[in-house]
């Protein structure tokens, strides 16, 4: 199979990959470019593990053909800091002991994000959040903490810095 050019942009940063046409976005980005916080759990589309915002929506990177995301922006939890400065949502899950082993949050906080931009200031229900991060396993938090680190960004009590 003939190699196809990907043009796109991850983290604020184009990129040019040569690749098979079947190469999953998860592999691309893990595998080509090094962005090691996408993590690969499942592969079934299930875990949430390997979440990532494309154009602003949160997709599950296994799922998706790296192909179909030409010309498209990126962003991994690796973007989510800017000048090393955490994100308010990184923040919050840190302040709120949102994680245990770590391996769900990166997908964790891809999903919270896009939730959160989608919000454009509105203050959603407990149920309006846990609903947003239906599609993310957790293994060892029981989700209490990251639906309170989610609300508080919600609320403004965390804002860029």
């Amino acid at each position: 199979m003939e190699k196809q050019l990907l043009r796109f942009k991850v983290n604020g940063d184009e990129y040019e990959v040569y690749i098979n046409p079947k190469t999953l976005l998860a592999e691309v980005i893990r595998d080509h470019l090094g962005f090691t916080g996408t993590k690969r759990g499942c592969e079934t589309v299930s875990c949430g593990a390997c979440t990532v915002n494309v154009n602003g929506f949160s997709v599950k990177s296994c799922s998706v053909l790296a192909i179909q995301c030409q010309d498209m922006d990126v962003t991994t939890v690796e973007g989510l800091e800017k000048n090393g400065k955490l994100s308010p949502i990184q923040r919050a899950f840190l302040d709120n002991g949102s994680y245990q082993c770590g391996f769900c949050t990166p997908g964790m906080l891809m999903s919270s994000t896009a939730f959160l931009e989608e919000l454009k200031g509105e203050v959603p229900t407990e149920e309006k959040i846990r609903e947003s991060i239906e599609g993310n396993v957790c293994r060892c938090t029981g989700y209490n903490s990251i639906v309170r680190a989610i609300d508080a960004v919600a609320q403004g009590k965390y804002k860029e810095e």
